[in-house]
This record gives structure tokens, sequence and C-alpha cells, in this order.
């Protein structure tokens, strides 16, 4: 068995996956993990694991470890729709990345202005079982955590 810690992407208020307000994420259809309710102004989102960056949409991006878990960040809530708008770049689909490297600016103001919600879920892609996946502390305890701190554990 392998164990992934997952660290958060960004700074904010830890949520538990169920408590984010989008059926896809919060009944597991995508995956088990939990999320960040970011900072509002402009934040650096992070590799919150490292490995090759497998996925890089503006608004959301893939990173497969080494032993071939895939973690998502999804920046905001149907934010797809937006087209790349309140987000930057700082890497490339295909690079081998490191957990805590920059990956995307994203203007938290620009999306809130648009009416969608900013919370940024992280999930373990295609797990089925909400138990391989154990929340930090400050997930639990809905705290405030740092961008790099501790969010979850994944057990494949």
């Amino acid at each position: 068995m392998s164990t992934t810690l997952v660290q958060a992407p960004v700074a904010g208020r830890a949520v538990r996956l169920e408590n984010v307000p989008d059926p896809v994420f919060s009944a597991g259809m995508v995956g088990y993990g939990a999320a960040v309710d970011p900072a509002r102004g402009v934040v650096e989102a992070v590799a919150p694991v490292s490995g090759k960056l497998l996925k890089l949409m503006p608004h959301a991006y893939i990173v497969m470890t080494a032993d071939n878990v895939g973690v998502l960040v999804h920046l905001g809530l149907d934010t797809v729709a937006l087209k790349g708008e309140g987000f930057t770049a700082h890497a490339t689909q295909g690079d081998e990345v490191t957990a805590g490297q920059l990956i995307i600016t994203y203007d938290v103001p620009a999306i809130e202005a648009k009416g969608l919600n900013p919370i940024v879920p992280v999930v373990v892609m295609d797990e089925r079982e909400s138990d391989n996946v154990v929340p930090s502390d400050a997930v639990t305890a809905g705290a405030d955590i740092d961008s790099g701190a501790d969010l979850f554990t994944a057990n494949k």
C-alpha cells in the first residue's frame, strides 16, 4: 500500500469535501479529498504533491505521483466557463513538478465578481473509497490552513 500526503494548494479555510456546494465534488463523484476556501485576493496555487503535471487547464490541474496517484486541484466551481479568465499558468502540461511549486496564479476576486464560488476542491482522481482518504486535523476542525500544509493523506 502506498501513502500519499497531499498538501493544500492555497491558503484559506480547510473544508470537508462533503461541505463543498457542488454535488460532483461533495458526493465524491470525481474522487475523495478535501477543499480550501481561499483567501480573498490574488493567490498562488501550488502543486499539492510532487509528480508529473498530467493535465493543465487554466481552472484546474492534475499532478500524477510516482505511485500513480492522480491529484486534481479545481480552482473554483463552474470556472471552466471563464475560459481561462482570472488564471495565469506558471507551468506547462507534462512538466515534472515538486510539491509547493507554483502552478497557477488565481484571481479570487475576479472569480467572485462573476458570481462564482472560489472554493478549491482537491481530490484523488477515481478514488471510490472515502475511507482511503484521511483528512488532516485542520480539515476536521474547519480551521485556517497555510499553502503547503497537510490537507489529507491518501492510502492506495
